[in-house]
């Protein structure tokens, strides 16, 4: 899936992959393919940028660490980063309802 169509929904995706802890910038990455089954596979170029942005606006906290002699930027959902959380799925769960109520019964397949 591009990055472009999930404009809007990619500050959602990583607060969620978050979620379970606190990640370092690449498996943050691999939580959200993982959690998509592969389907979102955000190159690191997305990702790190809008986890900077992130950061600036207090939704995650991040920290350096040195793992195997490599510095390595760990990062964490904040009091904020929950709410921003909360309210992203609830948006989200409007969002879709409303486009499966356009879009109608879908078609039986046989």
């Amino acid at each position: 899936m591009r990055a472009e169509t999930l404009k809007g929904h990619l500050d959602g995706l990583l607060l969620a992959a978050l979620e379970d802890g606190p990640r370092h910038g690449y498996a943050v990455k691999e939580a959200l393919r993982d959690s998509t089954q592969g389907r979102i596979d955000l190159p690191t170029g997305t990702v790190y940028p809008a986890l900077h942005r992130l950061e600036r606006a207090g939704l995650i906290a991040g920290s350096w660490s040195v793992v195997d002699g490599r510095r390595r930027r760990t990062y964490e959902l904040t009091a904020r980063g929950r709410e921003a959380l909360n309210s992203e799925r609830a948006g989200w769960r409007d969002f879709a309802s409303a486009v499966s109520a356009a879009l109608g019964p879908w078609p039986a397949t046989s």
